[in-house]
C-alpha cells in the first residue's frame, strides 16, 4: 500500500492498495481525534481491496474545514471526496466510532453514491443520555475549557498526556502487555494531531450530539455492524436494538474486546468485513 493525495480544497491523504485495479474500493472514515493511521491495521487485513483512508478536515493531515465541523459538514465533506475520486462503481463505506455516525448520515442522505455500508462500533445511541451522560457532560466541559483557553494552552490542555493514558487504559480491554503498550503508543502518536482546540471542541459536540440509531431507519442498504462484546461507549445491547431499525443490518459481535476493536480485534473485524463484501 502506499499514499496518494487526493486534491479537494483540504490537504486529504489516502491510503490506496492498487493490485487489483478491478477489486472493490473500500473507503474508511476514523473516529474522533482518529487519523487514518488508526484504520492501517484493518487495512492491512484487506490488502486485496483498493483501500481509501482520508484523514477528516481538522484532523492528521487534512486542513480545517472554513465551517464548524459539524455531522453535517463532514458528510458534505465526504461526498466530495467520493466525486474527487471518480471511481467506476459505488464504493463500500465503512466507518468507526465516530465514523460510524458520519458514514450512517451520509448513507442515509446519498445512498445512491455507495454499494453497502460498514459500521465498526457504531455509536448506537444517545450519547448525553442514559447513565454515561453524566460522564458526556463532564468531558464536555473538558473541551469547553480547551475552546475557552488561549490556543497554545488549549491544545496543551487537550493534549496532556496523562488523560489520553487513562483513556488508553481504561477502554483496552486486551491484557496483553504488548498490545496495551501498542494502544497507548499510538494514542499518544496521533490523538493530538488536531488542527486546533476549536476543532477538537467542534467535532467533540458533533460526536456526542448524534448518532447512528437517529437515522437507521432511512438506510435501505445492505449494512454490517460491527460490535465488540465489552464496549463501553455503546453496550451490546443498544447494538442488538440498534440493528432492529436497519432495513437489512448484518451484526458481527468480537468477543474479548470493547470499542477498539480497529487495534486489538483487526483480523477478525476484516474477515468480518471479507464474508459481507459480495
Amino acid at each position: 500500500m502506499h499514499e496518494r493525495r487526493i486534491q479537494l480544497s483540504h490537504a486529504d491523504i489516502a491510503y490506496w492498495d492498487n493490485q487489483k485495479e478491478d477489486a472493490p474500493v473500500l473507503i474508511f472514515i476514523h473516529g474522533y481525534r482518529g487519523t487514518h493511521h488508526g484504520l492501517a491495521r484493518i487495512a492491512d487485513e484487506l490488502n486485496d481491496y483498493r483501500i481509501v483512508i482520508p484523514d477528516l478536515p481538522g484532523f492528521g493531515d487534512s486542513v480545517p474545514l472554513p465551517t464548524e465541523h459539524s455531522v453535517d459538514a463532514y458528510v458534505l465533506f465526504v461526498k466530495e471526496f467520493i466525486d474527487a475520486l471518480h471511481l467506476a462503481a459505488p464504493p463500500v463505506l465503512i466507518g468507526h466510532s465516530f465514523g460510524s455516525i458520519i458514514a450512517s448520515h451520509f448513507a442515509a442522505k446519498h445512498h445512491d453514491y455507495i454499494a453497502d455500508l460498514v459500521l465498526i462500533n457504531p455509536i448506537g445511541a444517545p450519547a448525553l443520555e442514559g447513565p454515561r451522560g453524566i460522564m458526556t457532560q463532564f468531558a464536555r466541559l473538558y473541551y469547553l475549557i480547551g475552546k475557552k483557553l488561549p490556543e497554545r494552552a488549549g491544545r496543551a490542555w487537550l493534549s496532556w498526556n496523562f488523560v489520553t493514558d487513562i483513556m488508553s487504559y481504561t477502554m483496552t480491554k486486551s491484557r496483553d502487555s504488548t498490545m496495551r503498550s501498542y494502544v497507548k503508543d499510538q494514542h499518544r502518536r496521533y490523538f493530538s494531531r488536531f488542527a486546533s482546540a476549536r476543532v477538537a471542541s467542534e467535532a467533540f459536540d458533533a460526536s456526542v450530539s448524534n448518532d447512528v440509531s437517529a437515522v437507521a431507519h432511512e438506510i435501505p442498504l445492505r449494512t454490517l455492524l460491527i460490535a465488540g462484546e465489552k464496549d463501553d461507549i455503546t453496550h451490546i445491547d443498544a447494538v442488538h436494538e440498534l440493528q432492529k431499525k436497519f432495513a437489512a443490518a448484518k451484526l458481527v459481535v468480537i468477543p474479548d474486546v470493547g470499542h477498539l476493536t480497529h487495534y486489538e480485534k483487526a483480523a477478525e473485524a476484516a474477515a468480518a468485513i471479507r464474508t459481507f463484501i459480495p
